[in-house]
């Protein structure tokens, strides 16, 4: 999607600044393909652990309490993904039995666009399910960090 969007952009800036024309659709199209990518490439990102994470604090408490702190931020992000979910779902819905056209030129349908909102929280969700069983199941370690790290030896753990 982001591949798709570089090259439209490429097109735009060609249409309208050597050809002299005007552009309709592309800025509205690589907006809604750039969320999309953003929305259903989350649980990717999760899976792969490339979003952000604060673990300082984690490092310093042992294996229990490193897995009890991982267990509450995965199930209140489970929560918060499902109620995101569901809202966007209902969004979607709206838009999809009240015919909703964008107010540009293109008029594109809504109900296109919006559909990578629940869709992609709804993936994410069943990836932090998968990530709550692998803790409980013991397959993954909270915040990636071993569990033979003692806790306080956060100088140690970095080497």
């Amino acid at each position: 999607m982001i591949v798709i969007s570089v090259l439209v952009v490429v097109q735009m800036v060609w249409v309208r600044y050597i050809l002299e024309q005007s552009s309709i659709w592309q800025t509205e199209f690589v907006t809604y393909l750039l969320i999309a990518a953003t929305f259903i490439g989350s649980p990717y990102v999760l899976l792969k652990r490339g979003h952000v994470n604060v673990d300082l604090l984690a490092y310093y408490l042992s294996h229990k309490w490193r897995l009890v702190m991982a267990m509450f931020a995965s199930v209140l992000s489970l929560a918060f993904c499902l109620l995101i979910a569901w809202t966007g779902y209902e969004f979607w819905y709206e838009a999809w039995e009240n015919n909703w056209v964008s107010d540009s030129i293109w008029e594109v349908r809504l109900w296109i666009p919006y559909f990578s909102m629940p869709f992609g929280f709804a993936v994410l969700s069943l990836q932090y399910v998968a990530e709550i069983l692998g803790l409980m199941r013991g397959d993954e370690m909270p915040f990636g960090i071993d569990k033979e790290v003692e806790a306080g030896s956060f100088g140690e753990a970095q080497q």
